[in-house]
């Protein structure tokens, strides 16, 4: 008795877990296969007809399309718990996630809009409906998620961005952007175009419910301060935040919850 009860948990133990696949998608726009792991609620199977809204999650500068589930293993749970897919595309080391205008390997954002999605529409029974489709990111993820959000209204209206690098325009020698957009020297209008800040200068506020936070020892919390002051002259609907805390894990760990909360509270607001 005893051991048919310790199998039966067991099983029970196993049926819980979320499942979680790998694919290579293959990009016609940079002719090569991209990683992306998705992460589906545990009763994903035999809730037949249910669809899951999605949640892409974007990796930082020298990530990967694994680096969230190995970092934040709580993933597969908060997927149950929430009743979410959480889709997390490789963006390249970095990419940005921009279709660089120098580079014509470089084309993160078609991939993301034009191929990535869809094929998630496709294979995952997701609520594929604009209102019921969120993105966020940590670092240049996070600058990522804004960015596409900002410029493809028509497949992301629902974004945050954690500890975002969101104006490139200080970092005119850092993470490889100079490969991205040229010398800021001699290709500055590059730099500002592809600025998540500058782009919230001109993208319709109505469209958007954003969610933005930084830590107060990060690097990027000036830059971050910057866009929250955009944000707010633009009548954005957004939540922004500040806490104690760095660039580093342990605050994106705990920032994930809350924009799981926001994206939560979002979408049982377009229901």
């Amino acid at each position: 008795m005893r051991l048919t009860l310790l199998i039966l948990a067991s099983l029970l133990a196993l049926s819980a877990q979320a499942r979680v696949d790998t694919l290579w998608i293959h990009s016609t726009q940079m002719d090569k296969d991209i990683g992306t792991t998705v992460i589906l609620p545990h009763n994903y199977e035999t809730s037949t007809g249910t669809e899951y809204p999605a949640i892409y999650i974007l990796h930082g500068a020298g990530g990967d399309y694994g680096n969230w589930l190995r970092r934040v293993p709580q993933l597969e749970q908060l997927s149950t718990d929430y009743g979410f897919i959480f889709v997390c595309p490789d963006g390249g080391h970095t990419s940005w996630y921009l279709d660089s205008p120098v580079d014509p390997q470089m084309r993160y954002e078609s991939y993301i809009i034009e191929e990535l999605v869809p094929q998630i529409d496709g294979d995952y029974r997701t609520t594929a409906d604009v209102t019921n489709r969120a993105i966020t990111g940590l670092s240049m993820g996070g600058h990522g998620a804004l960015y596409l959000a900002l410029r493809n209204p028509q497949t992301f209206r629902i974004a945050g961005s954690m500890s975002g690098g969101v104006d490139l325009r200080p970092f005119t020698e850092s993470w490889d952007l100079p490969q991205r957009l040229g010398k800021y020297s001699t290709h500055s209008q590059n730099w500002e175009e592809n600025s998540a800040v500058v782009i919230a200068e001109q993208a319709d506020p109505q469209h958007y419910s954003l969610i933005v936070d930084c830590g107060t020892e990060d690097f990027f919390l000036e830059v971050n301060r910057a866009l929250e002051s955009t944000l707010e002259a633009r009548g954005f609907n957004y939540e922004y935040s500040e806490r104690e805390g760095a660039h580093n894990w342990p605050y994106w760990r705990e920032s994930i919850l809350r924009h799981l909360e926001f994206f939560k509270e979002e979408f049982s607001s377009s229901d």
